[in-house]
């Protein structure tokens, strides 16, 4: 990576102090498997022994570099590996929920702001751990507040499992609010994701290393809107060359953390992801793009633009790209599309579409908390056929808020932010859910040889 020129310090210098610019997530990925054990007694305790060395360096670490570089680090998170596999041979829900716990505990004593890996991968059928997971998942998250986890339930290769679709959408009605804001129903869930939910250490990765996911929509804002009425080249372009600056700020802080650990750099996450803070939203950049709310008419064409020039101007940036690397549009993490939602320019079917050319698919959206178990599989199901469909990673996450009706809102503070509880529909009962079962995969699968 060629060093950074002095026009280029000055430049992310002002994004910093002016721009809201920030590193949204330093993740410290490590391979747990070593800690599995006949018993959750002695798996508990290896997973402490192993996950010591690297927590006791690496809060201290990411202060360090973030004092160092005078940038804003917002989250250090810490992803282990998946936590089905570690329950193989236990097998049963409440020795996951101890696990939960522990996991929980240690971010807590370590001070790491969230732990990712509470997962499961069966997009093509559950193990005897996959199933001991999701029964584990309601009382895992109700239960801790730094923990996260995803179920993957589809994937290009295998189809769509919907028998897990509709066990998953059972779990989410079962938590609180500031549970399910933790958990999300993913697709092809790539194995070097930084951001929460979906965060945890990939079979295919060294023992450990660290992912950097970025942020600055603040900054991408202010581009955009210097630029008065210049065309789209012209927009797109200088979208680009901002990207390119965030990025390489987010490179050059993921290394350095990894030095001063002792570990692997992994990825950049190109995401550019939002904060409930005013003048850090998505939806703002899609404002000043030129449309007259999120949701209304050229979402799609207006996202696509900026999303293609995040990743173009992204990937020159970064020696390795990882994640989900787009776009995200999380409603209640966005204080621009909460508001949206709430005047219902924001709906649903809009979130849909905008899933086509984004990487988020229908995230941190409020249902009423009675929502039927069907509606919330069939909402599912349609995110795991478009992701499947396009060959891409998406994922759902929804908010069941008890006793809340559309338009109504709940806190869920911090960078969650404020969800809005939107309308899923007259519709009771979706029959097509109840035939279960694994929906086979399409001609994606087919062309991949």
């Amino acid at each position: 990576m060629r060093l950074f020129a002095p026009e280029e310090i000055g430049e992310v210098l002002e994004m910093i102090m002016f721009r809201e610019l920030d590193i949204r997530a330093v993740t410290l990925s490590v391979n747990t498997l070593p800690a599995m054990r006949g018993d959750v007694e002695s798996t508990i305790s290896a997973l402490r022994e192993l996950l010591k060395p690297y927590l006791e360096r690496f809060r201290p670490a990411v202060d360090k570099i973030a004092d160092k570089l005078g940038v804003r680090i917002v989250t250090a998170r810490l992803a282990v590996s998946p936590v089905s596999i570690m329950l193989e041979p236990l097998g049963k829900s409440d020795d996951g929920v101890e696990i939960a716990r522990a996991l929980d505990e240690l971010a807590e004593a370590y001070g790491v702001d969230m732990v990712g890996g509470f997962s499961a991968f069966v997009h093509g059928g559950s193990s005897r751990g996959d199933r001991a997971l999701i029964g584990a998942l309601p009382a895992a998250l109700n239960s801790t507040k730094r923990l996260s986890g995803f179920v993957n339930a589809a994937s290009t290769s295998t189809g769509i499992n919907m028998d897990a679709v509709v066990e998953a959408a059972r779990a989410i009605l079962q938590m609180r609010p500031e549970a399910a804001a933790r958990f999300a129903v993913t697709a092809n869930v790539p194995e070097d994701v930084p951001f929460m939910p979906a965060a945890h250490h990939g079979l295919g990765l060294p023992d450990a290393v660290v992912n950097v996911a970025v942020s600055g929509p603040g900054v991408i804002e202010t581009v955009v809107r210097s630029l008065g009425n210049a065309d789209l080249r012209s927009l797109h372009d200088a979208i680009k060359r901002a990207a390119f600056k965030i990025t390489r700020l987010g490179e050059l802080v993921g290394r350095e953390v990894a030095r001063e650990i002792g570990v692997k750099f992994g990825a950049v996450d190109l995401s550019v992801a939002p904060s409930p803070k005013v003048g850090d939203s998505v939806a703002g950049i899609l404002e000043a793009i030129g449309l007259p709310r999120a949701g209304a008419p050229g979402s799609v064409f207006a996202l696509s633009l900026f999303v293609d020039a995040v990743k173009k101007g992204g990937a020159m940036a970064a020696s390795t790209i990882g994640g989900l690397s787009g776009a995200f549009i999380p409603v209640s993490e966005d204080a621009l599309m909460a508001k949206a939602a709430e005047e219902g320019s924001l709906s649903f079917d809009a979130l849909k579409a905008m899933s086509a050319v984004c990487n988020t698919g229908i995230d941190m959206a409020g249902i009423p908390g009675d929502t039927p178990p069907e509606v919330v599989a069939a909402l599912v199901a349609d995110i795991m056929a478009l992701a499947t469909a396009l060959d891409k990673p998406l994922g759902v996450r929804l908010v069941p808020v008890p006793g809340g009706r559309p338009g109504d809102s709940y806190d869920l503070g911090g960078l969650y932010g404020r969800v809005v509880v939107m309308d899923v529909g007259r519709y009771k009962e979706i029959p097509v859910v109840r035939r279960g079962g694994v929906a086979p995969p399409g001609v994606w699968r087919l062309r991949a040889g």
